[in-house]
This record gives C-alpha cells, sequence and structure tokens, in this order.
C-alpha cells in the first residue's frame, strides 16, 4: 500500500512541475522495500524526462504504468535487482537514454526496438543470453554496451547498414563465438570491445570500418596465433592493416584461376614477407611491455597505509602501490595519461560508482598516512583547481555545477558527476586518506587533492584505488590501470626521437636520462595494515597483474 507521505520527492517534483527525479541508494532502498516497490504516483509525472532508480536492490520489478511518461528521454535504473523489464518501454516514444546495467535480466523486451529516438543503451552485468531482434529498428543508436553477460551472438539484423551512427560496441566479457564478416556495414563504428569471448576468428571486413580507432580482442583464443599476440598487445591500426593484409590475400586466393597462379602465388608470397615481418615487429613491440615488481622488504623505508575500522561502513576497500619509471615529461605524455584515466574512470569503474582512481606525487607525500573516515563538516580538502573548503562545502558546489550542466544539456544525458555524488548521501561519515600531517589528501570518491597534484615532472606516482565493491574490484582496476601506464610509456618511448626533433619538451627539465630511453615501469608494493598493524592486503601480489594481462612481462 503506497503512503506518499514516506516520497515527498514525488510531491515536490509535481508541484515544481520539475522535470527530474533521482532515488539513489540504501535510504530509498528502505523505502521501496517497506512499500513492496516503487510508490504509484512516480507514474504520474508526465513532465519527467529523467528517471534515475539505483542502487536500490528491493527493486525487483518495473510496472507497466511507466508508460504513462512519455516525457522520458533518460531511464536510469542501474544496479537494482530487476528481474524483468516491462516490454511497454516501448511506448516511451522520446526515450534516448536507458541504462538498465547489472540488475538481475535474463532477457530484454521486444519493446526496446521500438524506440525510435535511443541513442544509448546500457544493458551491461546482467545474464542475458541473447539479444532481441530488430534492434537495427533503432537506428539512432550511437553506444551499445551488452558487456558481463552471457550472450552468444549477436542478432541476425544487427549488422545493418540503417546503425549509421553506431559508433560505440562493448561487448566483452561474454560467450560471443563469431562475428561477422558483415560489420562492415556499421560505418560510425568507432570503437568496439570483445575482449574476453569466444571468438576464434576476426573477420577481414573489420578493416574496413573506415572510422576505427579503438578495438579489443584480447581474452579470445583465435585459430591465427600470430593475431592473437597482436591482439594482446599491438595498437588498433597494427591490428587492422594485418586483417587489411589477410583480406587482400583471400581476394587473390580467390581469383587465381581468373587471373592466373602465378600472380597469386607471387601476391601471397608477397603478402606472407609482411606479415612475417610484421609479427617480427610486433612480438619485439610486445617484449617492452615489461614491468619489474620491487618486494616490500627490499625497501626498507616502503610506504605504509593504515586503515582504520570505521571505513568499513563507508567504503571498506583499497589498494595502492608505487609506480617508477613512468615518464610524463616529454610532448603530450602526461595529457594521455589523465585521458587514460578518465576513460577507466567511465568505463571499468562505471563513473567512478564502482571504483575510484586517485594519482599523487610521491614527492609530496608526508607518510604515514592513514586511510580513515571524517564527518562532512570536519572534513576540509584543497581541491584540484579549488580553495580548501569543507566536504559539505565541496559536495554542494559539484551539485549545483552539475545541475548547470544537466541545464545546458537540456537533460538528456546522463552526466557522471550526478552519479557519483549521490554515493556518499546519506552518509554520517566520509572516507578521506591522510597524510603525517592531518591534510586530506584524497576524498573518494569525489576528489583529491592539489597538494599531491602530479605534474610533468613527477617521477614516482602512487595510485591508490578505492571501492565500495569488493577487494578484486580494486585490484581489476589497479591491474587495468598499471597496464595503460605500461602502453602510454612504451608509446612516449618509441615517440621519444619524434618529439625531441620537433623541440616538444625544451626548457629546463631535461633530466629525464635513462628512464626517457625505456619503457620500464617499476612497481613499489604498498602494504595496508589495520590499526593494530596486522596486514590487510599488499598489491602488487603473485596473484595480481597475472595471466589475465597476457601481454604484459612481469619480472618479480
Amino acid at each position: 500500500m503506497d503512503d506518499i507521505e514516506q516520497w515527498p520527492e514525488i510531491e515536490k517534483v509535481a508541484l515544481e512541475k520539475r522535470r527530474e527525479l533521482v532515488f539513489q541508494g540504501a535510504a530509498f532502498d528502505e523505502r521501496i522495500a517497506s512499500n513492496g516497490g516503487l510508490c504509484s504516483a512516480i507514474y504520474t509525472l508526465k513532465l519527467l524526462n529523467y528517471l534515475e532508480v539505483s542502487q536500490c536492490p528491493s527493486l525487483t520489478e518495473i510496472h507497466e504504468d511507466i508508460q504513462h511518461l512519455t516525457s522520458l528521454q533518460s531511464l536510469i535504473l542501474c544496479r537494482n535487482k530487476l528481474a524483468s523489464f516491462p516490454s511497454v518501454v516501448g511506448k516511451l516514444k522520446s526515450l534516448k537514454v536507458l541504462d538498465i546495467s547489472a540488475n538481475n535480466l535474463t532477457v530484454l523486451p521486444e519493446g526496446i526496438t521500438q524506440l525510435k529516438e535511443l541513442n544509448t543503451l546500457n544493458v551491461s552485468c546482467n545474464s542475458l543470453e541473447v539479444l532481441p531482434e530488430g534492434l537495427s529498428k533503432c537506428t539512432r543508436l550511437s553506444t551499445i554496451n551488452i558487456s558481463k553477460n552471457k550472450i552468444t551472438a549477436f542478432p541476425a539484423d544487427f549488422y545493418s547498414e540503417k546503425l549509421d551512427l553506431l559508433s560505440m560496441l562493448v561487448a566483452y566479457d561474454n560467450s560471443i563465438e563469431q562475428l561477422s564478416g558483415d560489420v562492415h556495414k556499421l560505418t560510425a563504428l568507432k570503437m568496439l570491445d570483445l575482449s574476453n569471448n569466444k571468438l576464434k576468428e576476426i573477420p577481414p571486413e573489420l578493416s574496413d570500418c573506415a572510422k576505427l580507432k579503438e578495438i579489443n580482442f584480447k581474452g579470445n583464443k583465435l585459430s591465427d596465433k600470430r593475431l592473437e599476440k597482436m591482439v594482446n598487445g599491438c595498437q588498433t591500426k597494427s591490428i587492422l592493416e594485418y586483417l587489411r593484409g589477410k583480406g587482400k590475400g583471400r581476394q587473390g586466393e580467390e581469383g587465381a584461376d581468373a587471373e592466373g597462379g602465378r600472380k597469386a602465388d607471387k601476391g601471397k608470397r608477397q603478402q606472407r614477407k609482411k606479415k612475417d615481418k610484421g609479427a617480427e615487429d610486433e612480438v619485439e613491440e610486445l617484449n617492452k611491455m615489461v614491468v619489474k615488481v620491487l618486494h616490500v622488504s627490499d625497501t626498507p623505508e616502503a610506504l605504509t597505509v593504515t586503515v582504520s575500522s570505521e571505513v568499513k561502513d563507508v567504503r571498506p576497500y583499497l589498494v595502492c602501490c608505487i609506480v617508477m619509471g613512468m615518464n610524463l615529461q616529454s610532448g603530450n605524455a602526461l595529457k594521455r595519461f589523465l585521458v587514460a584515466q578518465t576513460k577507466l574512470h567511465d568505463d571499468l569503474c562505471g563513473k567512478r560508482t564502482i571504483a575510484t582512481i586517485a594519482t599523487h606525487d610521491v614527492q609530496l607525500i608526508k607518510a604515514p598516512l592513514v586511510y580513515d573516515v571524517k564527518p562532512p563538516t570536519q572534513l576540509k580538502v584543497v581541491s584540484l583547481g579549488r580553495k580548501e573548503m569543507t566536504a559539505v562545502e565541496l559536495i554542494r558546489q559539484l551539485q549545483l555545477e552539475a545541475d548547470e550542466l544537466r541545464k545546458q544539456k537540456k537533460r538528456q544525458n546522463v552526466t557522471g558527476l550526478h552519479k557519483y555524488l549521490q554515493l556518499l548521501k546519506g552518509k554520517e561519515m566520509y572516507p578521506c586518506l591522510v597524510d603525517a600531517e592531518g591534510h586530506v589528501i584524497s576524498f573518494p570518491p569525489i576528489t583529491n587533492s592539489e597538494k599531491t597534484k602530479i605534474k610533468k615532472t613527477t617521477k614516482e606516482l602512487f595510485l591508490e584505488v578505492t571501492s565500495a565493491a569488493s577487494l578484486q574490484t580494486c585490484k581489476d582496476v589497479m591491474d587495468a590501470l598499471i597496464l595503460k601506464m605500461a602502453e602510454l610509456n612504451k608509446f612516449t618511448a618509441e615517440h621519444q626521437e619524434e618529439a625531441g626533433s620537433d623541440g616538444e619538451g625544451d626548457g629546463p627539465q631535461e633530466p629525464a636520462g635513462s628512464s626517457e630511453t625505456s619503457s620500464e615501469l617499476i612497481v613499489q608494493q604498498v602494504r595496508t595494515v589495520d590499526q593494530d598493524g596486522s596486514l590487510k592486503v599488499v598489491y602488487p601480489s603473485k596473484t595480481d597483474l597475472c595471466s589475465a594481462i597476457s601481454n604484459l612481462t612481469v619480472v618479480w
């Protein structure tokens, strides 16, 4: 039985004719549980164009009355426990963003295929085995995320010229067995992630996707072992060139009878030489991806982080390490690193809702460090690019900025800022990393401090990853971060002469010396301990940075 008095937000939205409504976290989950679902009054708010109900495990179904919210442009129902989703969603003709990720869905309703204005579809982290036929009718789709499901194949009509706006397809961690050669019909495709599936072949026609800039096929056991090595460690351009060569070689074979055997044989021989040379180059490239681990016992003054027991109710999981040998000085190396960190935050970290990364200049850290909690009014931090303020003031300021951003975008887009600001809502204490002088150098998942900000001249980086999900989540994100750093460092090393000849990096700082000629990274272990000094976790351990990252050579 609905008790409208328990839902003052709904009444406020109705009275003020607001167009957005957000329910997120434990406090709202308790209301949903006691009410037996969402308050039915929510379905009378016909002016809504943004509705979010997330992180509410008591939410297991959505009533068909949602069809009455015909002005909706964004519907965010992620990280709940939805077991089904009504097909009447197809009546939301204005819907542009649909996010039903991290639920318990085993099937998607066919109604989704009737959403002609849909441009973003996120159904990741469910238990889906198939996608509905007819997705090609959603001709405005630009982003699809189906990762972390049980999908074995794409629908027959998926490879369609009608999807001429589809630029991003994320489908990692599934059981997809085949990628059709018709993938070339997706002419706008810029990013394709099919890592950790069951592919045996990558069609040469993929190289005909003219706008494709980023691909990921890691974790697939390909029949072409040379190609498998390449996808585990080479840049997209090299892989596409190899596929293009395979396609030309095949065409030569098919036309051999008509054109004469000798031309085809000659073409194949030349192609084989190119492929062999390319493979040798790529193997050599892989060998440069080296990370050395410096054991904590080898560093007498090793940094240790003490974890307060109070964080267990707020954001309990933390892993840290120190990385040396990262060249941030050359050209745009620092910018590339910051862009890569942002991308990890947006993708793997779920716009910081799953985990948060922070980076610091080791030389600016006053050890020892304590991972602790503080009341919001007492937690003071000099946030990046801002003056010192309390956590309450900072979050209020960020909320105003997020609201302004949404107004500028006419409330059509989901902002990551809105999502992670909600994570601390209702918390009496906020997590923070504090240095020996009592200064807050990190306030996850919101910000880290200007005091320890990395610069071009930074030689040693202190990395931290925090999460409320699990310790393994932190480790997975840290693994991905170090892998990306290794890739970026290799890229910087390979382009060093080019940058120097252009006169980049001029100025007084020239001491990068030997580190500039090598892409090798050194990762120093960091221990986190409890208040009694007992070990909680050390990163990296022997189980980290292991076989899951096949293109990384780790030296212990």
